[in-house]
């Protein structure tokens, strides 16, 4: 028996995942994960996860992306 945690539960996102929470598209998470200076990017590898709270942190002050 595999328990699936919800995204809203989990503390690092997928690509994917992080765009089925945000609304925000794979390819322009992309995009701003490449940056630098992104605070909400997390390295695994090669492996890009997504920091969900530093991203809704983001998306709260954001006026635009």
């Amino acid at each position: 028996m595999v328990k699936e945690v919800p995204i809203w539960e989990k503390s690092n996102l997928t690509l994917e995942e992080a765009a089925a929470y945000s609304g925000i598209g794979i390819n322009k998470l992309r995009k701003m994960t490449d940056e630098q200076n992104c605070q909400f990017v997390l390295w695994n590898g090669t492996k890009r996860l997504i920091k969900r709270k530093k991203l809704d942190e983001y998306t709260e002050t954001a006026y635009s992306i």
